[in-house]
């Protein structure tokens, strides 16, 4: 008789323990009754009717990330292997739809987004594709958001991870890449060569300008030291006329030429006397021939 009630008692117990259950933190259960869905249990402490009700399941509300391998081809026949990963989370308010609608919600995602990226992609190029990443990330997402919302789940972020050709489309990308840098360089080194040939046309330019300038100036100076030297000579002898002080200006240099040819000991050249017709033309003619040597010495 004891035994009985102690069994009894024992039932009684493990019944009222069955009464309660806890959900955890960012879960909500589905309570069902004799196989029908009544309500959801939120997190904390619930209780159920002992063998009519039960948990079914639970629903995490957390958000959860789906990586998604996508193989097709582009406009220019070149095959890449992308890879969209895909956040999303159930909604609490639509708990009951992310339960029973869907038995498997990663396949269907999955589903949704190969069919937009095989519809998006093959439209375009490949360098497109690199381009327009974003694009094919909010055409994915935003298909998904209609239809997820249905089925209970929010699409929070949808983005393109990785694009990756195939191994001989890369290497020929490498190659045009390097092609192109060693182009660009080779026309920026030619541009450079021409800025500095035109800045040594301009810097001779203007050293030749400044030689010019220089030369005039020590001919002016020339000129004014012989009118000076003239005017000091007739003042000191009135009766000199200019033309003969020129004349004694010329053999005076004449003499310093001579003096400067024949200490230069490269010098082999003798200045003989021409057919002039005055000494004024001889000691001109010297002079100038006397300069030559000296630049030739």
């Amino acid at each position: 008789m004891n035994f009985v009630l102690i069994a009894l008692l024992a039932i009684v117990i493990l019944i009222a323990f069955a009464a309660f259950f806890t959900v955890e933190q960012q879960k909500i259960a589905i309570v069902e009754r004799l196989g029908k869905f009544v309500r959801v249990a939120r997190p904390g402490l619930n209780t159920k009717i002992p063998l009519i009700e039960r948990v079914a399941g639970r629903v995490s509300l957390r958000i959860q990330q789906l990586n998604i391998e996508v193989d097709t081809k582009t406009s220019d026949n070149v095959f890449v292997h992308m890879t969209v990963s895909i956040q999303y989370a159930a909604i609490p308010d639509h708990v009951y739809e992310a339960f029973y609608k869907l038995s498997d919600p990663n396949k269907q995602i999955q589903a949704y987004v190969f069919d937009v990226v095989r519809s998006q992609v093959p439209t375009i190029t490949l360098d497109e594709v690199f381009e327009k990443k974003e694009q094919i990330a909010l055409a994915v997402g935003k298909e998904l958001a209609e239809t997820m919302r249905e089925f209970g789940f929010s699409i929070l972020k949808a983005l393109v991870t990785d694009i990756d050709p195939d191994e001989k489309v890369k290497v020929a990308m490498n190659e045009i890449n390097a092609a192109t840098r060693l182009r660009i360089a080779a026309s920026e080194k030619g541009e450079a060569e021409k800025i500095l040939k035109v800045k040594q046309a301009e810097a001779e330019a203007e050293s030749m300008r400044l030689q010019g300038e220089g030369l005039a100036k020590a001919r002016q100076a020339i000129i004014q030291g012989l009118k000076d030297s003239v005017e000091d000579f007739k003042k000191a002898v009135p009766e000199a006329t200019a033309s003969s002080v020129m004349n004694l200006v010329l053999t005076t240099q004449y003499y310093d030429t001579l003096k400067e040819i024949g200490a230069n000991n490269k010098s082999s050249v003798i200045l003989m006397p021409g057919k002039a017709t005055d000494l004024t033309d001889h000691v001109r003619d010297a002079v100038i021939t006397g300069n030559m040597v000296n630049k030739l010495s």
